[in-house]
């Protein structure tokens, strides 16, 4: 497995492996975006990538434009020799692993934000995050030149936003969303869930058991916004340490609220645990 620091040495990597062993067919490259910290949700992405492409390539880039100026950026976990081992044994071809300066020159002020889908769900209350993450995803698919990227359905706000970028930009990188992974007990797998006190990783627990609940609710019949709210409000109510950030039902691709149930809806929540940020959500209807 190969570390490429620079945009240069990604794009030679890439076109080098399109057009080996052409004679057999197209090859194909798949992408797996992270910011490190890799756990068993990552290594779905990397399977999912090397069953479907050709070769997979892994960028892990704490990237500072999505972070506001009070969250975690400095202290987020960075466990790169780990990283690499996983990604390895996952059948990763190459990680990506560039410096700040790589993506971001001195200077830099070019940036990608989808007006609207930026602004909902996580945007509410991380009023930048999703115009850093545009960028840093943006560049990344230039600078690859993937055929598809790989995500997890646990950042299905963040699918949205960037399935409408890829959309408007003619990109020609495919989006593929994998489904969530989560712990035998059910917490959705999360980098920052590190940050949990063991208390905390008990309390957390009450994000799936509300998920589970809508679940349950839609499996008997019931499709309306506000009575999956106000289910999955009260599971929550019941941890002192919680402090709820949203909870709705939303069109996937658009992000605006629903309320009643269709096809493809979007039940997703965020919540502090402790000073901890998580999220977690469902596919209904």
């Amino acid at each position: 497995m190969e570390i490429l620091r620079t945009v240069a040495e990604l794009r030679q990597w890439s076109r080098a492996h399109k057009i080996a062993n052409r004679a057999d067919g197209v090859n194909t490259i798949g992408l797996v975006p992270t910011m490190g910290a890799l756990h068993a949700g990552h290594a779905s992405l990397i399977r999912a990538a090397k069953v479907s492409c050709s070769q997979a390539v892994v960028s892990i880039f704490v990237n500072p434009t999505q972070f506001g100026p009070n969250e975690d950026f400095a202290r987020y976990p960075r466990t790169f020799e780990a990283d690499c081992a996983l990604a390895q044994a996952e059948g990763a071809g190459a990680v990506f692993a560039p410096p700040v300066e790589e993506l971001y020159p001195a200077g830099a002020a070019t940036f990608v934000e989808v007006e609207g889908l930026s602004k909902r769900l996580d945007g509410g209350s991380r009023p930048s995050h999703f115009r850093g993450v545009a960028t840093v995803v943006a560049k990344l698919f230039i600078a690859s030149e993937a055929d598809r990227a790989f995500f997890g359905q646990k950042d299905a706000a963040q699918v949205a936003v960037l399935r409408r970028m890829v959309a408007d930009l003619r990109l020609a990188t495919e989006i593929v969303v994998c489904p969530i992974v989560r712990e035998p007990d059910g917490l959705a797998l999360s980098s920052r869930n590190a940050y949990l006190s063991p208390g905390e990783r008990i309390q957390a627990l009450a994000l799936s058991r509300a998920i589970r609940q809508a679940q349950a609710l839609v499996a008997k019949g019931e499709r309306r916004a506000a009575a999956l709210i106000v289910a999955a409000r009260e599971v929550l109510a019941v941890e002192s340490a919680i402090r709820v950030d949203y909870i709705e039902l939303v069109d996937w691709a658009t992000l605006e609220p629903v309320e009643v149930a269709a096809p493809g809806s979007l039940f997703a929540l965020a919540a502090w645990v402790g000073a901890t940020r998580l999220i977690d959500n469902t596919i209904v209807g």
